[in-house]
């Protein structure tokens, strides 16, 4: 190994995994790629309201995105999951769905990321195309994979990728797009508790509910979210409604932590963020209430 492949080899991001993996949809082996990990790769920073852990930049490594090496896609077949769905043998219905879609799944990822690659080392761009793969890929599976739970999960992580790109590429249009997945999360989301509740579809199939790679929130995260996106993402041309909704969540929320009451069975950050939000969701809620009563008596 010469110099330069050798310092190069120092500086790799990721790496590939010997054994390769057989697509379970097009029967074809692809190479899996992985983050490595240690020698200052990664830098942890804050973690945001949205549960997402901020990575800092580094002089030898730059920008690292933990979050890219969850997904896995097929470069012959464009069938992409979250990488423990690769190695469970689908429904022949499921693979009938995958490989009937390919065509229409490639051509809509293509819409916002067209010049992905699935074959070399995946930068921010391709890996957030691979998301979007994973979204459209979910929409194929049966409930037994939960795929609505993941749906959410993705589209969360998408909305951080391509808030990403939009400032790594300003004006292409990722800020409104990542508005978009910011919304198709929140309906997710709450269509996932909504099945969970009546019975249609577990969520306890996704194993890690993240929403990030670096922890696992559970379920109590999942509530905490539906309130949060509904806050900061819901609709807002009809009031009534918000409100509606911005009320269930905070009752929700307040199930959930005991907010009110002793919370030490809850401690840590989820617990700080959603006193936050609680606190902020009863701020709107008044002062609706005091627009009403103001308008009420004039």
């Amino acid at each position: 190994m010469s110099q330069k492949e050798k310092k190069e080899k120092k500086r790799a991001i990721s790496f590939y995994k010997k054994d390769k993996l057989d697509c379970p949809y097009c029967r074809k082996a692809f190479k899996r790629e992985e983050l490595l990990s240690g020698g200052g790769r990664m830098v942890a920073g804050d973690l945001t309201d949205e549960l997402h852990r901020i990575y800092e930049p580094t002089p030898r490594f730059g920008k690292v995105y933990p979050l890219l090496y969850a997904v896995g896609a097929c470069p012959y077949c464009h069938a992409a999951f979250l990488w423990n769905d690769f190695y469970t043998e689908p429904e022949k219905k499921a693979v009938r769905a995958i490989n009937h879609s390919e065509a229409d799944r490639k051509k809509a990822v293509k819409t916002i990321f067209p010049f992905y690659n699935l074959e070399e080392p995946r930068t921010l761009y391709d890996g957030a195309a691979m998301y979007y793969l994973a979204l459209l890929s979910y929409e194929n599976m049966s409930a037994q994979y939960s795929p609505t739970i993941k749906k959410a999960v993705v589209s969360l992580r998408l909305a951080w990728l391509t808030k990403y790109l939009d400032k790594e590429t300003p004006n292409r249009g990722f800020e409104y797009i990542s508005q978009r997945f910011y919304r198709k999360a929140l309906f997710f989301y709450e269509e996932a508790v909504l099945f969970e509740t009546d019975g249609k579809e577990t969520i306890i199939g996704i194993g890690n509910f993240g929403p990030d790679v670096d922890k696992n929130y559970g379920y109590d995260g999942v509530i905490y979210l539906c309130g949060l996106l509904e806050y900061k993402f819901g609709q807002r041309e009809n009031r009534n409604e918000r409100l509606k909704k911005l009320d269930a969540d905070k009752r929700a929320i307040a199930r959930v932590f005991g907010l009110g009451k002793s919370s030490k069975s809850k401690p840590g950050p989820l617990l700080e963020h959603s006193r936050n939000l609680y606190d902020n969701i009863s701020a709107e809620l008044k002062d609706a209430s005091t627009i009403d009563f103001d308008l009420e008596d004039n």
